[in-house]
């Protein structure tokens, strides 16, 4: 082989290998034509003793159908700062931020909407984005209830697309402070008895983003009790008094079985589907 043909061997070889290591880092892969491909972000927001961990079943799902290759998580600190844990680019298309409280525990919710308030500010400082989409599980719908009533009519504050709320413990407890078969709905929804915590989100009927489409997914064991084992069905179904006058669109889904319980849900297949149909799905 004379040595100008080894020269260009050696050119396209090392071509070859540049572009392999270079492909998997610059180029983004495609999101399938079947999903919308936007700059809205999603936040997951865990419940009472989670953390992001708990969100990972579900954003993995997600990535692994396709609809995103960027997942980042956004640690809370116990004094309320945010640290981003990557680099969210620009150029991302659906990001998914898994919300980690470090103080998992903390159930003031006047103060954890303070801290969803700041991960919302941390991010935009990083990736500006007008609309946003939110997954919360248990006492993180209260977390973010709690923002929207506090927060979300600042007119810098980014508009709400789309909420899924996951055993959503609007009016009450099993155990806590309510009981199985105790509460009522009317026919508009209104809970009875109506718990002190519920009680400081009933602006929400006259302030709830009419930009908002709401997915609110509870489960029911079959047990007798109407509920997930830890949260009634009714408390769950207390959101549609809230903001189903307002929302522009509202829909409820029960999940059945095993896997119905409060704390699989966020572990559940069919979760999961419906979360990628409803958030991204054209």
């Amino acid at each position: 082989m004379k040595k100008w043909q080894r020269n260009i061997c050696w050119l396209l070889l090392v071509g070859g290998l540049v572009l392999g290591f270079w492909l998997p880092t610059h180029m983004t892969p495609a999101i399938p034509d079947k999903y919308v491909a936007q700059r809205i972000p999603t936040f997951f927001f865990h419940g009472w003793g989670g953390s992001y961990r708990s969100e990972e079943q579900m954003t993995h799902a997600i990535q692994h159908a396709g609809v995103t290759q960027t997942i980042i998580r956004a640690d809370v600190t116990t004094h309320g700062q945010v640290r981003l844990r990557q680099r969210l680019p620009r150029t991302a298309r659906n990001p998914l931020i898994e919300v980690n409280f470090l103080d998992n525990r903390h159930a003031d919710y006047q103060l954890t909407s303070r801290w969803a308030a700041k991960v919302f500010q941390t991010v935009q400082q990083q990736y500006p984005f007008h609309k946003f989409n939110v997954v919360a599980h248990s006492m993180g719908n209260m977390t973010f209830m709690y923002y929207l009533v506090n927060h979300a009519a600042v007119q810098s504050a980014p508009q709400l697309n789309k909420q899924v709320a996951l055993a959503g413990h609007f009016n009450g407890i099993l155990g806590y402070d309510d009981r199985p078969n105790r509460m009522q709905l009317n026919a508009a929804g209104r809970p009875q008895p109506m718990n002190p915590e519920y009680r400081p989100l009933l602006p929400l009927r006259q302030t709830y983003p009419r930009s908002a489409a709401v997915l609110n997914i509870y489960g029911d064991r079959h047990d007798g009790t109407h509920s997930d084992g830890a949260v009634s069905n009714a408390s769950s179904q207390s959101l549609r008094y809230l903001v189903r006058s307002r929302a522009r669109s509202y829909r409820e889904q029960k999940i059945v079985g095993a896997q119905a319980q409060h704390s699989q849900l966020h572990e559940n297949s069919q979760v999961d589907r419906l979360l990628i149909n409803f958030l991204w799905h054209k």
